[in-house]
């Protein structure tokens, strides 16, 4: 242990930038947000903590102390992107399933289409698509938070084929939209996409099965 400047203690392998830092509100705050604009500039494979750390304008270590690896740091950086997403299934459970279809529809399409929550989203899609790594993560937080949650308020007997194939048929739409930006899929109405996106989804979810099914 160091005595650091002013008679506080440091422990070992503490930069004493760190310390200046650490204290100072939003750091972790700054250091997720350079974390993902660097997974967007440079995917997961080439990102790095020094990177996100002159980011950040913090010292490496520090990065290391809020979240450990790299791996860590894309996982926090994942689940701060995609908080609204979070709620989701609870939102749909709240209003029944009549409507579920155009909720959930509106909904997707509505984190896409707001700049805000669409960058976020879009970094952390680009790197789960080219790092295996990434990947998993991205597939197990989707998982978890989304499609097993979803799956339970459908309370049928395929219920998680049925979430994945609405789920399916929304961030199709949403990469061809959105990231790969075909046209004119990608300057259509957002109405017009709600209104035939809607039914479909909706019978993901709640309609017949198909015959022979199960």
């Amino acid at each position: 242990m160091t005595v650091a400047p002013g008679g506080g203690r440091r422990g070992r392998g503490r930069p004493a930038t760190a310390e200046r830092v650490e204290g100072r509100p939003g750091t972790r705050d700054r250091i997720l947000a350079s974390a993902r604009a660097e997974f967007a500039a440079r995917g997961y494979d080439k990102a790095s903590i020094r990177a996100i750390a002159r980011g950040a304008e913090v010292d490496p270590a520090l990065v290391h102390h809020y979240f450990g690896s790299k791996e860590q740091v894309f996982e926090a950086a994942l689940e701060t992107a995609f908080a609204p997403v979070i709620g989701a299934p609870d939102q749909f459970a709240a209003e029944g399933s009549a409507h579920v279809g155009e909720q959930m529809t509106r909904f997707v399409l509505g984190v896409w289409e707001n700049p805000a929550t669409r960058e976020p989203v879009l970094a952390v899609v680009r790197s789960a698509m080219n790092n295996e790594t990434a990947a998993r993560i991205f597939r197990q937080m989707i998982t978890r938070h989304l499609l097993s949650r979803l799956a339970r308020e459908v309370r049928l007997p395929d219920a998680d084929v049925r979430v994945q194939l609405a789920v399916a048929q929304l961030v199709g739409t949403a990469m061809l939209r959105y990231v790969i930006k075909v046209e004119p899929l990608a300057s259509a109405d957002p109405e017009e996409l709600v209104a035939r996106l809607a039914p479909v989804v909706q019978h993901h979810l709640t309609g017949d099965a198909p015959p022979g099914d199960g």
